[in-house]
């Protein structure tokens, strides 16, 4: 079946929501305040005069209320929840509401990207003032309507109303009127205090539900534009290589291909890199031409890199003296020579490809007035933009860019290198361009979650406690540049609950792109340092669960109290790691059951992206080494409220689901510096009968709320690993677990 097309137009988005709300006797509000200073993880609270934050509302004649979504839909639920909060201001019935999906305007709004679970803090007070603007505006229209007071008005579900004369006008009555009133400044005026809320806190529904189980065209791979040719692009299997020669006259004499040319690029590989551009009528003739081409490369140096390769170097370099040291605390060296028991452990985790469901695609049209239009499934569109103005030499204002729904993305559409494919084929091209990627292009292209090699050596004391923690940090990067993704701090747990601690680190050059995963360094950290921890409860011979409860309690006398906002300037707030790790013990009964031979529980916990999780899991591995995990529970903090449960508790399942799926059987590896996965058979999804039930809890506080598309991920893997080793006795130190042998007799 044809999609529906998504036509292009001269007049932008945001000029028709302008012009139509006039033209209709409507109301609008556009807002704006100072810039965001960059918010720092766990160092910095979001306070009102730090923000910027363009919201508009529209208010039509007959009471319909529109509000638009600036933040890119990638599956996460921004769409519906940030305009859950405006709409709670405004105090307007929730059914009434229709929420648009803006497009990128770099004027007039801020922080348009989808990333590190910051849209919650970032807009969690901005987004409701512009609400509160809003209801202001109409109580202000409504009091000079009726010559009363306007503290004597209030609102209710869409109305404003007057007690004394008990006279009332729906904010549709009051449109026009409200349009001509002064907007109040946003960081006074009058939020609604938590009890009296009425949609936040409730179970709403996806907004994009409907639209999605019906096959409305929503996402990027649905767009089409008149006059359309479909294009692939072939890059070399090693990365950044160059294009020789190809069969380019060959190619051109195919059915229904249009133009075919070389792609000279260059050697950002984020950026555009060197190809062959195949355009065709169809998306079929040009994958079917794709298949004829050959291609003479000049691999370049990259082709040496391997990750046998690397596995040697890394092994290597933890045999010699760190190229630096990233925190050290107290004298280690010491510590263990005066520690009861010494454990020392090497744990491996590989590179991970995103492997979104819909594969990267833009669709692009360079016009004849020198202005391009895109329409791009984008986590973070502005940088895209500014690549495509650079690459193809187009001011960056006369760039139109399209926010599409994504179908999914974990970080992988943070990188926009198919959106500056897309555009410079269009401009070479002359005519509006389909860029559709297959599965193996996603897949052997792709950002990869940087693997990671760490040596530990811990010693505990007599009494089980522990006295010191050495890690050898091997990754990637350059001199004291960690690679994209695969950096590591020095505030990572347990610095500052060991008195003798040391973090080192070394790098190795890599050809190889990389990126942002879910939850990025955190999920391949929390599986190697809370592994460890569990072994040295093992080894303290401690339940694992309260042995991480008195690790909590350890806590150093340098550790700063915590900010008014809550996060420490460490950053850790051990209380509220211990309320989780209290939480998910009492709701999985950890300790309570007996389990059957060969069913383990294991604990794992973890701090990232503002929130604190705690995740236990259940798992059966028979005699013959085959896996089950039963159930998971998790209890998360991430503020005093949850905004939207009923997603709260998607984002949270979904992100375990996605943590069990990379350690069952995800793995790329790196061949002669080319990718040797290249689709869902050797680089397997979660199946239906692989996803598991998943409990969720959250402790509450007083804290403003925070993001969760990211930080319930990382403890569920080390969770999984140590129910392993207490069902098999088997520890796991190395990912994927379809590489191990679990057999136990």
């Amino acid at each position: 079946m044809t999609a529906p097309k998504i036509a292009a137009t001269d007049v932008s988005r945001r000029d028709f929501l302008r012009f139509g709300a006039v033209a209709g006797g409507g109301f609008f509000i556009a807002s704006y305040l100072e810039p965001l200073g960059k918010l720092v993880e766990g160092r910095h609270t979001l306070a009102p005069a730090d923000a910027t934050l363009n919201a508009y509302i529209r208010i039509m004649a007959d009471g319909s209320v529109t509000i638009v979504g600036k933040n890119p839909e990638v599956g996460q639920g921004i769409k519906t929840m940030l305009p859950m909060l405006i709409a709670e201001e405004l105090d307007v019935d929730w059914k009434t509401v229709k929420v648009e999906q803006g497009q990128l305007d770099t004027k007039n709004f801020q922080g348009q990207v989808a990333g590190g679970s910051s849209a919650t803090p970032s807009n969690w007070l901005p987004m409701r003032q512009v609400g509160a603007a809003g209801r202001a505006m109409l109580i202000a229209a409504a009091a000079a309507t009726w010559n009363v007071p306007a503290a004597e008005c209030e609102t209710d579900k869409g109305m404003v109303k007057h007690a004394a004369s008990r006279k009332s006008l729906s904010y549709g009555d009051l449109a026009a009127k409200a349009a001509t009133m002064t907007p109040p400044d946003l960081k006074t005026v009058k939020l609604k205090d938590v009890k009296d809320f009425r949609i936040i806190g409730q179970r709403t529904r996806n907004v994009d539900a409907h639209a999605i189980v019906t096959g409305k065209p929503l996402y990027g791979i649905d767009v089409t534009v008149p006059g359309m040719l479909y294009a692939t692009f072939v890059k070399c299997p090693v990365f950044a290589g160059k294009v020789v020669s190809a069969n380019i006259d060959a190619i051109k004499a195919l059915p229904g291909v249009k133009q075919v040319f070389v792609v000279e690029g260059g050697t950002n590989l984020g950026g555009l890199l060197p190809g062959v551009a195949i355009l065709a009528d169809s998306w079929w003739q040009a994958k079917s031409a794709r298949t004829r081409l050959k291609v003479t490369w000049d691999e370049g140096a990259t082709a040496s890199q391997s990750s046998v390769g690397f596995a040697a170097k890394a092994a290597e370099l933890s045999k010699q003296p760190p190229q630096r040291s990233l925190r050290k605390d107290g004298d280690v060296d010491a510590a263990l020579a005066s520690a009861a028991k010494t454990i020392k452990a090497d744990y491996f985790y590989p590179f991970i490809a995103h492997a979104s469901l819909e594969p990267q695609n833009c669709t692009a049209h360079m016009k004849a007035d020198g202005t391009m239009e895109i329409w791009a499934p984008s986590q973070n569109p502005a940088p895209g933009r500014s690549m495509v103005a650079q690459t193809c030499g187009i001011p960056a204002d006369n760039i139109t860019v399209h926010l599409t729904r994504m179908g999914g993305g974990f970080g992988r559409r943070l990188s926009n290198d198919y959106m500056v494919e897309a555009a410079w084929i269009a401009k070479v091209a002359q005519v509006p361009v389909k860029l559709l990627w297959m599965r193996e292009d996603d897949i052997q292209h792709d950002f990869y979650r940087p693997a990671g090699f760490h040596y530990f050596t811990g010693g505990i004391d007599a009494t089980g406690k522990v006295t010191a923690w050495r890690d050898h940090f091997v990754s990637f990067g350059e001199g004291n540049n960690f690679a994209a993704g695969a950096n590591i701090g020095g505030t990572e747990f347990p610095q500052h609950f060991v008195p003798n601690f040391a973090l080192d680190a070394s790098v190795m050059p890599l050809g190889v792109p990389t990126g942002f995963l879910r939850a990025p360094g955190s999920n391949g950290i929390a599986f190697a340092t809370q592994s460890f921890i569990d072994e040295l409860a093992h080894a303290a011979g401690k339940d694992p669960l309260l042995f991480r409860l008195d690790l909590l309690s350890n806590v150093q006398p340098d550790v700063p109290a915590a900010a008014p906002g809550g996060f420490p300037q460490a950053p850790y707030d051990h209380a509220r790691a211990r309320a989780v790790l209290e939480l998910v013990r009492d709701k999985s009964g950890w300790g309570k059951t007996k389990l059957a031979k060969g069913t383990g529980m294991g604990v794992a916990f973890h701090f990232s992206h503002r929130g604190y999780f705690a995740e236990v899991v259940q798992a059966t591995v028979s005699k013959e080494g085959k896996l089950k995990v039963d159930k998971v529970w998790v209890a998360g903090d991430i503020g005093s409220v949850i905004i939207n449960p009923l997603n709260a508790e998607n984002q949270v399942q979904g992100s375990v689901l996605d943590g069990l799926a990379q350690a069952f059987g995800q793995e790329i590896t790196i061949d002669k510096g080319r990718t040797v996965q290249s689709s869902f058979d050797d680089f397997p999804l979660l199946r239906f009968v692989e996803a598991v039930p998943v409990e969720v809890h959250f402790a509450k506080n007083d804290i403003a709320p925070t993001g969760l598309g990211e930080p319930a991920l990382p403890p569920v893997i080390p969770a999984l690993c140590n129910a392993i080793f207490v069902a098999t006795g088997k520890r796991v130190r190395t990912l994927p677990l379809s590489n191990q042998d679990l057999r136990w007799s």
